[in-house]
């Protein structure tokens, strides 16, 4: 008889993680506290009847990139709505830059800072495969694309001191890469937002930043749907507050339990063994994230028109405005002119709004386990460079990083991003270690954001997971291969 297996968690990578194993052959369970599946990849009627909101994420450029994901053929069964405008960032004076998928363009766009553009970018982006194989892992190995890798490392290096900022002329090109950094949610300028940033441009220039056709849902049930057709089972309203409670099998038998979870459900573990325990109880959360959802009378009438041709657009002003507002929320503050991350999906995908109505998904920074609501200063952002917007206001959905933490165990006090994202986490994460999916707990592995390769809609924490315990299983390394063969 099969082994089984145990998942919790349907978040990308619980469900990347129960996909692969019930290919393998083992019989997979997977439960979900919430109602439904998907963790951060739901969509739902947030505001008013017939507008779709994203819960969690929206826009997904580490999903077109990420090796599970193609393996699984989710390029083959979720329809990705790829805009020719990755993202854009509008200013308070002249037109907004914009990264297009086109390079070149982009180049063209930024004029004289047009070549240095190309010189940071293009590399990566031709690379970009190369580059996921590297950032996509445990960062305590040899790169399999050395080259690939020391070039990534000298434009973090760059970027993440300040010391690239002097190599653009102007506010336009310094601004199109912050909004990409602040992404990572953590100090600024830091190697950390480089690295997070710099990928993020490269993945605009080579695959794309798309939008799901129908919403993040789509993801989650593509996912889902491929495990049930290799037999596992999806079970919802199941919340798991104890692993000693939590009937999951006999490890000595090969049954495995794969944890999408904040490592702290390990504590509630009684054999943890101290260091290890010790070792999560030091794990350090960052700052929370505030959202804002709104269902509009329109499309948002921005300044500059072009910043309606992409779903992506980083609200803030300059690079030294974003900077200042990131560095006061990692200082425990909130700033009164935030950075926000804004995404109008309807400008694409119609499906999600009534005809000639548009959605809006936003959110903002904040300090962790902050009660406050900032919706006041996100719309204020969004109406400085797009005057009007608030007149199309038909209804707003807020939720503050308590209630995000509130609803979703795993985003300890609204971090969305497993932990907090700094240099020393990116290789300790949780744990140090060649091998961080693999707990001290027989059979027990950790599958979430709170492993390498960190937050994103990309499975990979998934895959690694499950590839160690069936590598532990086989007592050998398992490859994609091993797993897919010629699917």
């Amino acid at each position: 008889m099969a082994a089984h297996a145990t998942v919790v968690g349907s978040g990308p990578n619980g469900l990347t993680a129960a996909a692969v194993l019930a290919r393998a052959g083992l019989r997979v369970r997977v439960l979900e506290a919430a109602d439904t599946i998907g963790g951060g990849l739901r969509t739902e009627a947030l505001t008013l009847p017939g507008f779709r909101h994203d819960v969690g994420s929206a826009v997904h450029p580490a999903a077109l990139t990420s090796p599970i994901f193609r393996a699984l053929g989710l390029h083959r069964v979720v329809s990705w709505l790829n805009p020719d405008a990755s993202y854009a960032h509008p200013l308070d004076r002249g037109p907004a830059a914009i990264a297009w998928r086109d390079i070149d363009r982009t180049a063209d766009d930024l004029g004289p800072d047009g070549r240095a553009w190309l010189a940071m970018t293009r590399p990566l982006a031709r690379h970009i495969n190369e580059l996921v194989t590297f950032t996509g892992d445990q960062l305590i190995r040899m790169p399999r694309h050395p080259l690939t890798a020391v070039r990534y490392g000298l434009r973090v290096l760059e970027q993440g001191t300040g010391l690239g900022a002097a190599s653009f002329r102007t506010p336009r090109a310094a601004a199109l890469l912050a909004g990409a950094m602040a992404h990572a949610n953590t100090w600024m300028p830091s190697l950390a937002s480089a690295a997070a940033g710099l990928l993020l441009t490269a993945q605009a220039h080579a695959g794309g930043w798309p939008v799901p056709h129908g919403g993040a849902q789509t993801i989650a049930e593509a996912l889902a749907a491929d495990i049930r057709a290799h037999g596992g089972v999806i079970e919802t309203g199941t919340r798991v507050t104890s692993l000693d409670d939590l009937d999951w099998g006999d490890p000595a038998a090969g049954d495995l339990l794969i944890l999408d979870t904040s490592p702290r459900l390990m504590l509630t573990a009684s054999a943890l063994p101290t260091a290890y325990a010790r070792a999560v109880r030091h794990y350090r959360y960052g700052p929370g994230v505030m959202k804002v959802d709104v269902a509009l009378a329109g499309p948002i009438p921005w300044r500059d028109p072009n910043v309606g041709r992409a779903p992506t657009v980083h609200l803030g002003g300059t690079r030294e405005e974003i900077i200042a507002a990131e560095r006061e929320v990692n200082r425990g503050r909130i700033p009164a002119r935030p950075y926000v991350l804004a995404v109008q999906p309807s400008v694409i995908d119609p499906t999600r709004a009534p005809a000639g109505k548009a959605v809006l998904w936003a959110y903002t920074h904040v300090p962790l386990d902050s009660p406050t609501d900032a919706t006041a200063a996100v719309l204020a952002q969004v109406e400085r460079f797009a005057p009007g917007v608030r007149d199309l206001i038909l209804a707003v959905h807020s939720s503050t990083a308590v209630t995000r933490a509130h609803t979703n165990p795993a985003e300890i006090g609204g971090d969305i991003s497993g932990g907090a994202f700094t240099l020393a986490q990116a290789i300790r994460r949780p744990v140090v270690s060649r091998h961080p999916w693999r707990t001290p707990l027989p059979g027990v592995y950790l599958a979430s954001s709170s492993t390498p390769p960190g937050p994103g809609v990309h499975g990979m924490s998934g895959w690694h997971a499950a590839r160690t315990a069936l590598g532990d299983a086989a007592g050998l390394p398992v490859t994609l291969d091993d797993v897919f063969g010629d699917d």
